[in-house]
């Protein structure tokens, strides 16, 4: 059973996002899969589907901010009047996963551990008795420290892979609606493979993905569903029907027959 079972326009507005393609003849769109792909070209409307599902649920940006008030999403939460989410439970978990977000939430947990490194520093001095002193000092201190548990004492220092591998280990922890905006673009070939095994665990254990992607490994996952966004409304597609993947193999079996036409 998935949380959001489908997406539905009551409505059409004037202006941007309903002019994309995605909203031509769009009435609903079926979501009752734990892993649902959307595929398509730049600009069919892929990333806008998952900020009115985000702005809908009040997902977390990586950034921890709320994508109610995040100010990249003011077109998608204007729309949402637009829309009806149905759902077979409420959504408690989750998050909004866009590659541009990771830098700026990493340095915000780094700010986090020195601010609570500086507090405890600074408590240890300022606080007479030693019970409170000693309360207070350690409780800053394991704060720092479950930052430094759960995202390493610095996140930098590894591959964008590993990075946002363990990124989205330490996230993606219990049941709840995970979206995904091409989750594959800092991951090698066997980084994907690995992001497939945690989607499929996590899936298993409740979870449920949508994800916009273009990536043949990443949409080969198993008993995932396949939405060609570039129809109006998206409509399902198998894998081997896919622009994305028909494209590679094509190029893959005669990589000199392109190369000599571009």
């Amino acid at each position: 059973m998935t949380l959001l079972r489908a997406l539905k326009l009551l409505e059409p507005g004037n202006g941007h996002p309903f002019t994309l393609p995605v909203f031509r003849d769009f009435e609903a769109m079926d979501l009752d899969t734990s892993v649902t792909f959307l595929v398509g070209d730049n600009g069919c409307g892929k990333s806008t589907l998952l900020e009115i599902i985000a702005a809908g649920h009040r997902l977390p940006a990586l950034g921890q901010q709320a994508v109610a008030e995040h100010p990249l999403m003011a077109s998608a939460r204007a729309a949402l009047p637009a829309f009806r989410f149905v759902r077979s439970a409420p959504v408690r978990h989750g998050f909004f996963f866009r590659a541009d977000d990771v830098t700026g939430f990493l340095q915000s947990v780094q700010q986090s551990r020195r601010e609570h490194d500086a507090i405890a520093d600074e408590l240890a001095g300022s606080i007479p008795g030693d019970w409170g002193r000693e309360r207070a000092v350690s409780m800053a201190r394991a704060q720092s420290e479950a930052l430094k548990n759960r995202y390493g004492a610095d996140p930098f220092a590894r591959s964008h892979g590993e990075l946002y591998l363990d990124l989205f280990r330490a996230r993606i922890t219990r049941p709840g609606l995970y979206l995904m905006d091409e989750p594959e673009t800092p991951l090698s070939p066997t980084n994907v493979l690995a992001l497939i095994a945690m989607i499929q665990d996590a899936s298993a254990a409740g979870a449920q993905f949508i994800i916009a992607t273009h990536s043949p490994i990443l949409m080969a996952l198993p008993d995932a569903r396949i939405l060609d966004v570039n129809q109006s409304p998206p409509a399902e597609i198998d894998w081997d029907e896919v622009e994305h993947v028909s494209l590679t193999r094509a190029f893959l079996n005669h990589p000199e027959a392109f190369l000599r036409h571009l």
